[in-house]
């Protein structure tokens, strides 16, 4: 069986998937993330879903 998601501070199961994506401090990287944010008490937990040195815009 598969882990489930569950929120460190409610124990909530129900999450909202976004996406975000960080500019490093200098601009030259950036930084994608996963955003799950708990339908109960909207703590969000972040995931990184990579980087790259070509992605300024």
């Amino acid at each position: 069986m598969e882990p489930q998601l569950q929120c460190p501070l409610c124990h909530g199961t129900e999450f909202d998937r976004e996406s975000s994506r960080q500019d490093s401090r200098w601009g030259f990287t950036s930084h994608k993330m996963t955003l799950m944010i708990c339908r109960r008490c909207r703590y969000v937990l972040h995931f990184s879903g990579g980087r790259s040195i070509f992605d300024f815009d």
